[in-house]
């Protein structure tokens, strides 16, 4: 079966976000105050798999291997249809 899973990784507590702090300190320049802000990546993918379960496992293998560096990120996998 083929499904679209849908992978949003981030930066774990704690660790430094530069990019959200130019983005906040940008937002503030230009009259929005913010509490917090931080980043994420997602990824669209595309993959054939046995069912649901086999897609989410597959899909968790690729973060664990490439896409996340598990010492710093965090990451949600969300097997769609």
């Amino acid at each position: 079966m083929k499904f679209t899973a849908k992978v949003t990784i981030g930066l774990k507590e704690g660790m430094l976000d530069p990019e959200a702090r130019a983005i906040q300190h940008a937002l503030a320049n230009i009259g929005f105050e913010t509490e917090g802000l931080s980043t994420a990546r997602v990824f669209t993918i595309a993959l054939d798999a046995e069912d649901r379960a086999a897609a989410q496992a597959l899909v968790e293998q690729m973060c664990e291997r490439l896409l996340a560096n598990p010492v710093i990120h965090r990451y949600e996998v969300e097997v769609l249809a």
